[in-house]
């Protein structure tokens, strides 16, 4: 996932490796969550739980499905270029599925809806971006992407009467590794680099996923 837009770096062999292995386990545990979600969307016989599951769910299975193929196609090819574009579109895919099943089953006010509207419209701008927009504005997703994320601190006050402690930790603990995981992302001279951003961001992920679990649970 964001990678630089204007050329494919070169990573040695064992780097290579090291990123193959951390997305063969992200693309797995996404499709295992999915099933999950999908599962409990279901049995939970309720329509708004289980398309907010769905979508969550979804959004992860393409994100990182999408990441395994950008980073490990050869690069300087026409498909290369296509699944970096779909890859850093999926990322605010991403970010918005998970929003929407703690705002649609937890926090389902005007507020709530209100801030997935927010979260929903700078996904579909983003990813308009990655797909259409010229290749100089592209450096604008990082910003946006910070963005998106964090517009949850605009309605913080009231998540922290609408969901658990636990919960909450869990949101902002996945938001933290996130974000930390950009300076690696961005240092791009640092060997593993690429691995250890994707390794942050696969922490992350599980992270918020454990968080959409305790909301299911309680």
């Amino acid at each position: 996932m964001l990678k630089s837009c204007v050329s494919f770096p070169n990573y040695s062999l064992g780097e290579r490796v090291a990123d193959a292995c951390l997305h063969a386990v992200g693309v797995t545990a996404s499709l295992v969550a999915l099933t999950a979600l999908l599962v409990i969307g279901v049995q939970s016989n309720t329509m708004l739980w289980g398309v907010s599951l769905a979508i969550y769910g979804l959004a992860l299975v393409a994100t990182f499905s999408f990441s395994a193929g950008y980073n490990l196609v050869a690069p300087r090819t026409k498909l290369k270029e296509l699944l970096r574009r779909l890859d850093h579109a999926a990322i605010f895919l991403m970010i918005a599925g998970t929003y929407t099943p703690f705002i649609l089953i937890k926090m389902n006010t005007p507020w709530g809806l209100g801030l997935l509207a927010v979260v929903w419209t700078i996904a579909a701008i983003g990813i308009a971006l990655q797909l259409f927009a010229p290749r100089f504005l592209y450096g604008l997703s990082t910003a946006l992407y910070l963005v998106q994320g964090w517009a949850v601190l605009a309605a913080w006050e009231p998540l922290m009467s609408a969901l658990p402690g636990r919960v909450l930790t869990l949101l902002m603990a996945g938001g933290v590794l996130y974000t930390v995981g950009v300076v690696f992302h961005l240092w791009e001279r640092l060997p593993y680099q690429n691995a250890i951003w994707h390794g942050f961001v696969l922490v992350a992920a599980t992270c918020h996923f454990a968080a959409v679990i305790v909301v299911i649970a309680v």
